[in-house]
């Protein structure tokens, strides 16, 4: 900036010559220099002013929109936070086969209190027993006025519970946001979804995490972020699963059976359609695991998948299939099945000791000849026998992907001996889950080829190796189909639907040694329709007994096999299987010629 100078030589001298005083030359340019003074800072104050004026305008505009925003928004309780890495709560849903909800997640909110901040502790410690029964309050009382800073009351509350809480109008008590697990369907499909419960947990959030079930076996790919849209789809269908649990209670009821399970499974895919185990739980509210006395007594005990059972005469058809397959017999080939018949110094006896004398092997399986599939193993041999069952998996846990699955070991001979051979070629000596041999019925129903079970859903066929030829699968489908139209399972014609099945009842063994003389593992292994097997469905009955016809029955033949046929009725128009109906004659006319 240059400033203009007070004396200036330029007017100074001039105004000497002409005798004018030069101090008035002065006092005006003083007087110009204040007046640019002022009004430079004039204009500065203004400046500053108008600064000032938006500053305030905006400062007042958001305070005004954030008024606005709070009056018109819900009021919420103020959460402490938390340090440290936050929790991911978001879990992806699960859904059948048709992509209905099977789990999914739900809303809430988890209670908790600060006593420091509580105006009258007694007054909530009442106040809370009274919306929640089950709290102590005692134990409430001593929380609130001792030292504690902090106190969980409740992990998840309802809305109405929230409600009954706020009113009590206590600074002191608090709610924090919660995602918990719901099962909109209930105790539907309880063992194969298993549960869910909280992992890591804070007052603002919680980590849901699998405990059981596909929830727990798939707990992974349904905690990770990434699938939080992309549900996991099981094979199940609801609508039959449904039906199929309300069939089976009520022949459990029916049969005073002390448990039941009850599979359904394609013999093409692998996919299990319906598993069910009774008695079930709701996984909403899971009881507590059985600390004392025997796990299966527990509604948690999949008896489908974890009970591991010797299941009787349903193995029989595998004998016949081998020794079909190995070309040893026929269906038509005779075998002799009178007695006596000793086995490593064990006498080999039938049923309420018949003698069925000579008779075809589609005989044996339809009469049920333990001599006769006895006599086929004797055939076969120990080595090949083995090597058969061991290609069907039963020599290890099923791959059925739900955690129980992986501890049911089944329960072989130390020793493969003769008598071994014999006594397991009638379902005795070895012991196996309902998965097992529902697995390997459908290798005889879908043409001899192994599938393993599956829970998830599948893009069509899913067949593993070759376990016997397509002759021997069609001789034993054939054979399992007379069982239902002249055999032991007579109970278990459908009309529409070709069933074909075989019986098998086990006495139950005793925990110490031994088998109950009166209590019995009953099952029925069938196959429909016969003639082009679509699903292979296995019920089995635990300690089942009805009285008829003047006696008690606990055999197969009566217990499991009216089930299984009121089950296969049921749901096979809801699997889209079609029923072969016989046109009948019109009653009152008859045709002539003119």
């Amino acid at each position: 900036m240059i400033r203009t100078p007070l004396r200036p030589l330029a007017r100074i001298l001039p105004a000497r010559d002409k005798g004018e005083n030069p101090d008035a030359i002065e006092r005006e340019n003083i007087r110009k220099r204040h007046e640019e003074m002022q009004d430079r800072a004039r204009s500065r104050a203004e400046s500053r002013l108008l600064v000032l004026g938006v500053f305030f305008f905006c400062a007042f505009a958001v305070v005004g929109a954030r008024m606005g925003h709070l009056a018109t928004s819900e009021a919420v309780e103020p959460v402490a936070s938390a340090t440290g890495a936050a929790i991911a709560a978001q879990r992806a849903d699960i859904t059948d086969r048709h992509g209905r909800i099977m789990a999914t997640n739900f809303e809430t909110h988890s209670l908790y209190a600060q006593p420091p901040q509580m105006v009258d502790p007694l007054a909530a410690a009442e106040g809370l027993v009274k919306v929640f029964p089950d709290l102590d309050k005692e134990r409430l009382i001593k929380d609130f006025t001792g030292k504690r800073k902090f106190v969980w009351i409740k992990k998840r509350i309802s809305p109405e519970q929230k409600q009954a809480v706020h009113d009590l109008g206590d600074p002191g008590l608090l709610f924090g946001p919660r995602e918990m697990r719901l099962y909109p369907n209930g105790p539907v499909a309880a063992h194969v979804l298993g549960g869910a419960g909280f992992g890591k947990e804070g007052v603002s959030a919680a980590e849901v995490i699998g405990v059981a079930g596909v929830e727990k076996q798939f707990d992974g790919y349904l905690r990770d972020p990434a699938n939080g849209t992309k549900p996991l789809q099981l094979a199940l269908d609801l609508t039959v699963q449904a039906a199929a649990e309300q069939v089976l209670y009520g022949g459990m009821k029916l049969m005073n059976a002390k448990g039941a399970t009850s599979i359904i499974m394609d013999v093409h895919s692998g996919e299990v359609v319906s598993v069910v185990s009774l008695p079930d739980f709701d996984p909403n509210d899971r009881p507590q695991v059985l600390v004392e006395g025997d796990q299966s007594d527990s509604p948690l005990f999949n008896r489908a998948v974890q009970g591991v059972y010797e299941l009787g005469s349903t193995f029989k058809i595998f004998a016949a299939a081998q020794a079909v397959d190995l070309g040893l017999v026929n269906a038509e080939t005779i075998i002799d099945t009178s007695g006596p018949m000793r086995v490593g110094g064990h006498p080999i006896g039938e049923f309420k000791n018949k003698n069925y004398g000579k008779i075809s092997v589609s005989e044996v399986i339809v009469k049920s000849s333990n001599r006769g599939t006895g006599r086929l193993a004797l055939q076969i041999g120990t080595k090949r026998q083995k090597a058969f069952l061991g290609a069907l998996g039963m020599f290890d846990p099923t791959p059925f992907e739900i955690v129980e699955a992986a501890g049911a070991q089944p329960l072989l001979p130390k020793r493969w001996t003769d008598l071994s051979a014999v006594t397991i070629s009638y379902g005795h000596g070895i012991s196996t889950t309902p998965m097992h041999l529902a697995a390997g019925y459908a290798a005889i129903a879908n043409g001899g080829r192994y599938v393993s079970p599956t829970i998830l859903k599948q893009k069509g066929p899913q067949y593993g190796p070759r376990v016997m030829s397509a002759e021997a699968a069609l001789a034993a489908r054939q054979m399992l189909r007379a069982v239902v139209t002249s055999g032991t399972a007579s109970f278990g014609e459908v009309p529409g639907y070709a069933v074909g099945g075989k019986t098998g009842t086990a006495d139950k063994p005793k925990p110490r040694g031994g088998y109950y003389k009166d209590k019995v593992i009953a099952t029925f292994a069938s196959i429909f329709p016969a003639h082009d097997p679509k699903y292979v469905v296995v019920v089995t009955l635990d300690e089942p007994s009805v009285h008829t016809y003047g006696e008690d029955r606990r055999t197969a033949g009566w217990t499991a096999v009216p089930v299984t046929a009121e089950l296969i009725g049921r749901v096979a128009p809801l699997l889209g299987v079609r029923p072969d109906v016989e046109p009948g004659q019109v009653a009152g006319i008859t045709l002539t010629s003119n």
